[in-house]
């Protein structure tokens, strides 16, 4: 079956990489930019429009105060970005958020932080895929109707891009997220040179319109309230911020420095196209609501449910560049494409996380191992299952599924901006040179406010989110949480019990005596076979077992047996019942407790075929002795496999397959130019290598 993955696997993902070839696989900065960045980059498209949808709310009046909302955003921005460049060079190892947590405020905290960004992760890519596809939809009605396929059609093709390895998914990746970059700005500045110094005129297709308010009138604490959630909503443009925290090991040297770097080119891109987009929507006179099919009018009729609300981007850029225009096009196909590819901010922080976990024992050990591409493949592909259920419950809805956004990723910021406060206090302790002192009361304070901002819009978010979505995130969080606790408390619970003594022990104490016991039904090739292996082990007793199911069967199998003249003796069970498993484990219980000490050895005779399907007739009285066996102390169970023909012809097949490369999996060069051939890791044929209780599983 590996065989006949390979060819495929080789074509969609690429050749495997050798361990020695991971420092080829670091980003430069122009490509780590859209590889970690794209998430905050991105969320300029929705983040405007979620701040304009929760203020239409007290009518158009309240779309005043959205210039004030960008700026408390752009502050917030600003002060994340700076705090998270202290992380960066205090923690460069690229556990992030959570090792700041769990270094300075102890397991539990470094544990909640892991657990709302594994979260959040999930929700960024079914949020950004969803608005995507919603993007998308406005131009193509295919995918309007069949949002939730296209969704999933779209997480299964980054799953395969990012399965190729993060540089190579980079390099595809930086493209769309640039020009979607200079599309932005492109019509900031031209939204501005056509208002100031051309006097234009620029009206959103829904200029027109005006909306039915749902609590007309609001003030006081109500409109206080308002602009709290308004805000809240508009922070979603932080989302994927710590990613780059969490990524710093895939920059190339100096590392530290390099992840800081992006993340001010990244604060200050996403920022200003924020703030532009608010404006020029403002000056275009857009409209969104709530519910457009009822609370938007026309000529005081409401729209209806056939109206589709077009994102606020996309009405800017109508009114800019002029519908069907060359930019206008442009724009809008980079914005759905970018939205796509956002998800690439967790398809590279959730694997890194993950495999931290996994080594600090509260994720399941095959996270922490690389795939053929030196990714970290088992994380891209649960990630790609959990996004994939969120896009199938929420049905594809953005404006659903980010209610539950954001409330991850500010319990994150606020915990690990504490914890860099209580690391700047640690090392302050300590440090007498007056200039390093400086540079980390400087480095303190700048956490410090951090800590107290990311606090209070964490609070501000719940209270305004949580009856709207937020407690499913939260809910996330707490089985996440259990989940990967329940996990530390196996591993520790099995390391403890696997821990070699320093003195003897019953383990280390040699059986007083082995006893053999030889499975048999019948007399045949195998079943000499097996039987001369047992001779030779030299037990101290070795007896053949068989089972009475026919006792027509059993008396011909016992004249054979004396016909033969074999010096082993025979014992028959009997089973009225014609069970097979239960009396053999019965038996050999038996044999342990007259002699506890005693060493049971089974000796099972197996077929070996050469197709998967003719497994499925053979061998599975076999499979299941050993599998109640492995439960019984003291009981060693031995495979003696007999191979049939068809595992012969399956055997040559193979060889032949060694000598062939599949389409992608050697990279040939001029002759002369000697390369050694990489293992391909494959166990020979007829004797697949096993994975161990402990061994990871297999990688894409």
């Amino acid at each position: 079956m590996s065989k006949l993955t390979d060819v495929p696997k080789r074509i969609l993902i690429g050749r495997a990489l050798r361990s020695d070839r991971l420092g080829e696989t670091l980003l430069p900065k122009r490509i780590a930019l859209p590889v970690f960045a794209s998430d905050p980059l991105s969320s300029v498209a929705y983040a405007p429009g979620e701040v304009l949808l929760v203020l239409s709310i007290a009518g158009v009046s309240a779309y005043h105060f959205s210039p004030w909302i960008a700026l408390a955003v752009v502050v917030l921005m600003f002060t994340v970005v700076a705090s998270y460049r202290q992380n960066v060079h205090a923690y460069p190892s690229g556990g992030g958020d959570y090792e700041v947590a769990n270094t300075n405020l102890g397991p539990k905290a470094g544990l909640t932080v892991a657990s709302a960004l594994l979260v959040d992760y999930v929700l960024t890519v079914a949020v950004s895929i969803s608005s995507g596809i919603e993007n998308l939809g406005s131009a193509i009605p295919f995918v309007v109707e069949h949002k939730v396929a296209c969704a999933v059609a779209v997480v299964v093709l980054l799953t395969l891009m990012n399965l190729r390895g993060v540089k190579e998914s980079g390099k595809l990746f930086a493209i769309p997220t640039y020009v979607f970059v200079v599309g932005v700005f492109t019509m900031v500045a031209w939204g501005a040179f056509r208002g100031l110094v051309l006097d234009d005129t620029m009206r959103a297709p829904t200029a027109d319109y005006t909306i039915k308010a749902e609590h007309q009138g609001l003030a006081g604490f109500a409109l206080f309230f308002l602009m709290l959630r308004a805000f809240s909503s508009g922070c979603a443009a932080l989302t994927g911020v710590e990613a780059i925290s969490n990524g710093v090991p895939a920059f190339r040297k100096p590392k530290s420095r390099n992840a800081a770097t992006t993340l001010a080119a990244m604060g200050l891109l996403a920022v200003t196209m924020f703030c532009g987009i608010i404006v020029l929507a403002l000056v275009t006179d857009v409209r969104m609501a709530e519910n457009p099919a009822v609370d938007l009018l026309s000529n005081g009729v409401a729209v209806g449910s056939d109206y589709v609300q077009n994102p606020v981007i996309s009405q800017v850029a109508e009114a800019v560049f002029g519908k069907g225009t060359f930019l206008f096009v442009v724009l809008a196909a980079a914005t759905a494409l970018v939205l796509f590819l956002a998800a690439n901010t967790a398809y590279n922080g959730f694997p890194v996380l993950g495999s931290i976990l996994a080594q600090d024992r509260y994720l399941p050990r095959q996270l922490h191992t690389r795939g053929d591409r030196l990714a970290f493949s088992n994380g891209i592909v649960l990630l790609a299952g959990a996004a994939s259920l969120l896009i199938i419950v929420y049905d594809a809805d953005s404006t659903r599924l980010i209610q539950l956004y954001i409330v991850g990723v500010f319990v994150s910021f606020t915990l690990s901006q504490t914890g860099m406060v209580r690391h700047w206090n640690r090392h302050l302790a300590t440090e007498t040179d007056p200039a390093e002192r400086r540079r980390m009361v400087r480095s303190r304070a700048i956490n410090t406010f951090g800590a107290f901002f990311t606090g209070l819009v964490l609070v501000v978010v719940l209270v305004t989110k949580f009856t709207h979505g937020a407690w499913v995130a939260l809910l996330g969080m707490v089985i996440f949480y259990g989940v990967m606790s329940a996990i530390r408390r196996h591993y520790d619970g099995v390391s403890d019990e696997l821990a070699a003594p320093e003195g003897p022990s019953d383990d280390s104490v040699r059986p007083s005596r082995v006893h053999s016991v030889l499975l048999i039904s019948k007399i045949h090739r195998p079943t000499l076979r097996a039987l001369a292996y047992a001779k030779l082990m030299r037990s101290d007793t070795l007896e053949a077992l068989t089972v009475n199911v026919d006792p027509a069967e059993t008396k011909a199998l016992r004249a054979e047996w004396e016909r033969r003249g074999i010096d082993v003796p025979l014992k028959v069970l009997d089973s009225p019942y014609r069970e097979v498993t239960r009396p053999v484990i019965e038996y050999v219980k038996s044999l342990r407790r007259e002699s506890p000490r005693d060493a049971v050895s089974v000796i099972i005779p197996e077929y070996v075929v050469g197709h998967w399907y003719e497994q499925l007739l053979h061998n599975q009285s076999a499979l299941r002795l050993k599998g109640r066996l492995l439960f019984t102390p003291g009981v060693m169970v031995t495979s003696v496999p007999y191979q049939l023909q068809s595992s012969e012809v399956a055997k040559k097949r193979a060889r032949k397959r060694q000598d062939w490369n599949a389409p992608g999996s050697v990279r040939r060069g001029p002759a002369g130019e000697g390369r050694p051939k990489e293992a391909s890791g494959k166990g020979s044929a007829g004797s697949p290598d096993t994975p161990g209780p402990d061994s990871p599983g297999p990688q894409a």
